[in-house]
Parts: structure tokens; sequence; C-alpha cells
């Protein structure tokens, strides 16, 4: 009599784990605490979780927002010198004279970095303006280059000399004219370091030239 109703019970419990079994609960509840549950970074080839995640603005606090996109004002690594204006639409020069009252956000640099600044422009403009900054590079040789125009004079044309170090950054950034952008080969930082060794450079040539005085004066 013993054994049968160990037999039953045995039974009963098997049974109710059966049942229990199919009838798994397929919708999670709330998770307390979802940002340390569910990772953000993506696993590769993995599916978001809908009932986590959502890129809806207004499911923000119920679900994890998440759109991949970085949080606002986020500057990646290396370009820590955003420069706001953007370039101007074909025939339009709006931004390009707005950019003349943005400042180098560099006022100084080491020995060093001046050397290095130095290399920049040699490598990426001193083929056209030349080592000196006189237009004289190997593109242009004295005219006997493959490039049958003067490029500018960087260091005695008035009009680079008095142009401002934005608009100068500009031009770099985007490109002007004849002169293609150089975004692609030298970072936000590298343009304003070799738009300050062009100034220091400017600065240096004006203070070499002579003043010319009455009794030099041509009659």
């Amino acid at each position: 009599m013993k054994m049968k109703k160990l037999s039953i019970i045995a039974f009963l419990c098997i049974g109710a784990v059966i049942v229990s079994c199919n009838d798994v609960k397929r919708e999670q509840n709330n998770v307390y605490m979802p940002d340390m549950a569910y990772s953000r970074a993506y696993e590769t080839y993995a599916e978001r979780d809908s009932l986590v995640f959502t890129t809806d603005e207004s499911q923000r606090g119920s679900k994890i927002f998440y759109n991949n996109m970085p949080v606002s004002g986020t500057i990646a690594r290396g370009e820590e010198m955003p420069f706001a204006i953007a370039k101007d639409a074909v025939g339009d020069t709006t931004n390009y004279f707005a950019s003349k009252a943005v400042k180098n956000p560099i006022d100084s640099l080491s020995k060093d970095q001046l050397v290095e600044a130095e290399r920049l422009y040699l490598i990426n403009c001193g083929i056209c303006h030349g080592k000196n900054l006189d237009g004289n590079g190997p593109l242009y040789k004295d005219g006997n280059g493959p490039y049958p125009a003067k490029p500018a004079a960087l260091a005695s044309d008035i009009k680079y000399t008095s142009m401002p170090e934005g608009q100068m950054y500009y031009s770099v950034t985007y490109g002007k004219n004849l002169m293609g952008s150089y975004a692609s080969q030298l970072s936000r930082k590298q343009r304003w370091q070799v738009i300050y060794y062009i100034k220091q450079k400017q600065k240096a040539t004006k203070a070499e030239a002579k003043p010319v005085t009455d009794a030099t004066a041509i009659k």
C-alpha cells in the first residue's frame, strides 16, 4: 500500500514537471538594469533584441535607446580641433569670407613641433609653393617644370601675407581654385600646424626685408 502511494506521488510529480515544461513563458519581464544585462556593443551578425533596444526617441525610458550614432558634439580621436564652417556651394563664397574670423587654435609650437610642421609643409605644399614659400617649387622650377603658371608666393605676396589664418585653413581643407583639398592628407591639427609654420615664415621674411628710406629711395 505504501509503495502504491509512493508510485502515485511520483507519477503526479513527473506529470507536473512535464506540464510546466510545456508552458514556458516566452515573453521576458522588465529587466532591472538593462544596460548591465545587455551590451550595447554589436556582436558580429547578431540581431538586436527589439524588446530591449529601440531607435525610437519616444520609447526612451522603457527601452535602451541606441541608434548607432555618436553622442552629439562627439569629436573623433585625432580630430580635436573642429572647424564649424562648411564648404561653400558652387558659385558661393559666403563661408569662405566667414572663415576670416576663425583663429588658429595653435598659438605656439615647440622646436620639435615646428620641425614637424616644416616637414609637413615640404611634403604637401613645397612641391608647388617652394621650400622658401616663393612659389618656385619643383612643379614650376623657374618656368622649366611641368606646371606653366607660377604658384602663389606665400611669403611675399600681399594677398597671402595678409590672408587670415581661418581663410587659409578653409582653402587647405576644401581646396581653392587650382589647389585641391588636403583634408585627406593632413589631420585638422596638422593643417593648423602647417598654417602656423607659414605665418611664422611670413613674419621672418617681412623682418628680413629692409625698409626703403629717403636716402636709398629710387628717384
